[in-house]
């Protein structure tokens, strides 16, 4: 096995990642960044995005990666393509390991995302990032004027149903149950606006769509009780049924909520653990969004400079 050592870990390769790995190099401290089974994170598999500061046209998430990656080299970051899988926090510096490498880090950003829940559906795969998606907020203003669905029934999917009526000539909310987990003051506010319908104790069977080009057209649903299946035309998905942060490296190790998200001091990026760190969605259930996984990437970087010179 391979061993390295370094001034800073950056476990992930995200906007987080990438945006500490950039402050980081910048600062001095040599990082030394070990990218995961996907770099790049989620936005690989967003297609347009039209959110990002800073460009007037829409971009396409790969390529936005791969520009921020391509910036980090340019001031010099260390890229390791391995998949870390155990972290020891007790011993200073601490030692992380790899399929192939050991590494010894006087400090760790953790920035190793989150992934969205899918229902499984091999439709849903093929119309991701065509009229499939598991974000509202990153997507929604591409569904103007048109027929959307968002499906689940917690905070989230309510929260993203009114948020699409913003867009949206009608939002359809579908639900596996007779009753909705969400907050009661957020229910009251989808059932009052008269924007969203509700159709319950049904899942999705299939999305259909066509392929030149490729676009959703409507969904199979299917009554659980009755066992019934009802076409709906549809323009647009959005899959509401939660997200799971990536800490299993560090479960029993760092502090988490009861999510499995990594708990950090308000208004910093530090764990429990002095020399630890975490960015982006790791640690970030409620925006999710690139650019405010960037921006705690650079307070990340900026909070580990601080440390090291022991000022933190």
């Amino acid at each position: 096995m391979t061993q390295l050592h370094t001034k800073v870990l950056i476990i992930g390769s995200g906007p987080a990642g990438y945006t500490a790995s950039i402050y980081a190099a910048r600062a001095g401290l040599e990082p030394l960044q070990v990218m995961g089974v996907e770099p790049g994170g989620q936005l690989m598999i967003t297609t347009d995005v039209e959110n990002y500061p800073g460009f007037a046209d829409v971009i396409q998430g790969p390529w936005l990666m791969e520009q921020m990656q391509k910036q980090a080299q340019h001031v010099g970051v260390a890229f390791e393509y391995d998949m870390i899988h155990d972290i020891d926090f007790t011993q200073k510096p601490f030692v992380a390991k790899g399929s192939r490498l050991e590494i010894t880090a006087d400090t760790i950003i953790l920035a190793t995302g989150a992934k969205a829940k899918w229902l499984g559906l091999e439709s849903e795969q093929h119309f991701q990032g065509a009229g499939v998606s598991a974000c509202a907020t990153c997507d929604g203003f591409f569904f103007r004027n048109q027929n959307v669905m968002i499906v689940g029934g917690g905070n989230t999917a309510v929260e993203e149903a009114i948020y699409m009526t913003n867009h949206a000539k009608h939002v359809t909310l579908v639900h596996r149950r007779d009753a909705l987990r969400a907050e009661k003051m957020l229910q009251k506010r989808l059932f009052e606006n008269p924007k969203i319908d509700v159709i319950w104790d049904s899942v999705i069977e299939e999305i259909v769509g066509e392929e030149a080009p490729k676009k959703v057209t409507g969904v199979k649903l299917k009554n659980v009780k009755t066992g019934d299946i009802q076409e709906k035309p549809i323009d647009g998905v959005f899959i509401a049924i939660g997200h799971t942060p990536q800490t299993d490296v560090v479960k029993g190790k760092l502090d988490l909520d009861h999510e499995g998200y990594v708990k950090v001091k308000t208004g910093t990026t530090q764990t429990n653990i002095p020399g630890v760190f975490a960015a982006g969605d790791v640690q970030d259930k409620v925006y999710r969004q690139a650019v405010t996984a960037a921006g705690q990437g650079c307070m990340a970087a900026l909070e580990v400079e601080k440390y090291l010179q022991g000022i933190a």
